[in-house]
């Protein structure tokens, strides 16, 4: 009996949608949603019926009946206290991921918010795979110097690990044996450690490197300076933080291809942050491979920025010293979520039960 799956991956302003039959993908779609049609909508959740419409249209026009499918995949959301791999989206996790006692505010929650009900119309499994915060690490790499903040585990996980079965798999080895630091640069980018078949230790966007629009790390002190000035709300805040902060700061744009049309202009500015940009990341992958003691296998470069000949190029000069450099541009988020939800449908892999904390 062949199975059919619904693969939903949201973003911030778009939509990606799959469907596969036995781990074979049929047809994608990647949905632009229109920006002020998102700004009606106070919180993420909210945003569930809208993007609900448009998957009801997506399996129309393909030809798919929601009688026709086995099981819904979506992507997971920042519910903390997740680990690798798949999860059941009981009614405790569509609670938490729709919650953000439980879930920090992020478009991926919208995976499993969307999954659950199309799934529960049909009488069919809905899960989610490898959430951004499903990251376990082991209890060292947790401890920061002050007490009452943890280290999160939270990376590209999904695409990362993905990349790095990829790879094993390609160079006839197993995931399980290799030992891998694995850059996922977009708008976003994490480091992440991978090696004993488990992932150890990462570097999230929001304590690293800048990226093209994340701020990355400085002076705790003159950023609690810049909190209690006076000149900024909160939200402001965040947002220069994430979404407003990194190269998009520097250079009004996060746009890497404008990015290298100024430096190839004579830009001297653009080629600056550019070469921070590199030596950020480096500098990262440097950090990962003491977590690794040293012994790494393989550094992967990959997500959407890794397109960049000219970012990869600086970021291979810094690092190849430690470990051959692999390029592998772009993402197989799709894929990943397909080939996972598969495992948990077929009974490869068991689903992991999400349970609200007590409060």
């Amino acid at each position: 009996m062949a199975h059919k799956l619904l693969i939903i991956n949201p973003g911030s302003t778009s939509t990606k949608l799959a469907i596969y039959e036995d781990g074979t993908k049929l047809v994608q779609e990647n949905i632009e949603h229109d920006a002020e049609e998102l700004k009606k909508y106070e919180n993420i959740a909210d945003q569930v019926p809208y993007r609900r419409g448009i998957i009801d249209e997506f399996l129309k026009r393909n030809g798919t009946s929601p009688e026709d499918l086995s099981a819904v995949v979506g992507r997971g959301g920042l519910v903390k206290g997740l680990h690798p791999g798949g999860y059941i989206v009981n009614q405790d996790l569509y609670t938490a991921l729709g919650d953000e006692r439980y879930c920090s505010p992020h478009a991926s929650a919208l995976g499993g918010l969307l999954a659950k009900p199309i799934a529960d119309d049909q009488g069919i499994p809905a899960y989610i795979y490898d959430a951004v915060t499903g990251g376990d690490l082991d209890p060292v790499f947790e401890l920061t110097g002050m007490p009452e903040l943890k280290r999160k585990g939270e990376s590209h996980l999904l695409n990362s690990h993905a990349m790095a079965i990829k790879y094993a798999e390609e160079h006839g080895k197993k995931y399980e044996d290799m030992n891998f630091i694995i850059a996922h640069m977009g708008g976003g980018t994490s480091v992440s450690a991978h090696g004993g078949g488990r992932f150890i230790d990462c570097i999230g966007d929001d304590e690293g490197h800048m990226s093209p629009e994340r701020a990355g790390t400085f002076s705790s002190l003159d950023f609690m300076d810049l909190c209690y000035s006076g000149k900024f709300t909160k939200a402001e805040m965040k947002k220069k933080l994430r979404g407003e902060g990194g190269m998009a700061a520097y250079l009004g744009t996060s746009d890497c291809r404008k990015i290298e049309e100024m430096i190839e202009n004579g830009d001297e500015k653009a080629k600056l942050v550019y070469e921070a940009e590199a030596l950020h990341i480096s500098k990262d992958i440097g950090q990962m491979a003491v977590s690794h003691k040293g012994k790494v296998d393989v550094i992967i470069l990959t997500g959407g920025v890794a397109h960049s000949k000219m970012l990869t190029d600086m970021i291979k000069g810094y690092v190849e010293f430690i470990a051959p450099v692999a390029v592998m541009a772009g993402e197989s988020e799709m894929d990943a979520l397909a080939l996972g939800g598969l495992r948990l449908l077929t009974g490869k892999e068991s689903p992991q039960t999400y349970t609200l904390p007590v409060k």
